[in-house]
């Protein structure tokens, strides 16, 4: 298979020098999944998992067999990292939501790495307080009283993040209902809620924010 040196698109690594890069990719190894398989689960071996292409999404299962979303892994980002660390992973899945290209470095190779560039330890720690953040940030959805609340804070922040007014949602319907608490068809209504009220356009996943300061005057 074609290398695809997912090592350099990833935040993680970018303490590395040219050299120690060229060590990493010795250690990785690279595989096509198609939509809907499993790269990540209880009963796989502990491994770093790093998307190369395409997209994952991580997600736990509620008592009653629901998926709780925690969060959408794009291309440069990773999991996994916790169950090499003797973390038991007794109940996140990482499953594949469009045709993709994954990495894995096993528990023993990403040990010695850690080992051998503390820099690289210090990267781990800062970049794992981020995803720790964004645990947090979904808790704090899940408490606001209307899903208009919770949508259109998520939708500030994206801009936010996107430094943009004009970007693409990260997941699908089913995936961001799942994460904001509520179901594809009652986000979908909250949508066309915020279009009427000329806060947004959107078209599919491609949302504009229209008047983001009425937006958070009105909604959050």
């Amino acid at each position: 298979m074609q290398e695809h040196h997912c090592i350099t698109q990833v935040p993680l690594f970018s303490q590395l020098a040219p050299e120690e890069l060229a060590k990493v990719e010795q250690v990785v190894q690279h595989q096509r999944f198609q939509k809907g398989e499993l790269v990540l689960s209880p009963v796989q071996a502990p491994r770093l998992v790093i998307v190369a292409k395409g997209a994952l999404k991580i997600y736990r299962l509620s008592a009653s067999g629901k998926e709780q979303l925690l969060r959408v892994i794009e291309p440069g980002g990773y999991e996994g990292e916790a169950a090499l660390f003797g973390v038991v992973n007794e109940n996140m899945f990482g499953e594949v939501i469009k045709d993709s290209v994954v990495c894995f470095v096993k528990s023993e190779a990403f040990k010695e790495l850690l080992m051998n560039n503390p820099a690289l330890s210090l990267k781990l720690l800062e970049i794992n307080a981020q995803k720790a953040e964004q645990t947090e940030q979904q808790a704090a959805y899940l408490v606001m009283e209307s899903i208009e609340n919770r949508l259109a804070h998520y939708l500030l922040q994206l801009s936010k993040a996107t430094e943009s007014l004009n970007f693409v949602l990260p997941m699908k319907m089913k995936d961001l209902a799942n994460l904001l608490g509520t179901t594809p068809e009652t986000l979908s209504r909250k949508f066309k809620g915020l279009e009427m009220a000329q806060c947004i356009e959107r078209q599919g996943k491609k949302i504009h924010l229209l008047d983001p300061m009425a937006l958070e005057a009105h909604y959050t």
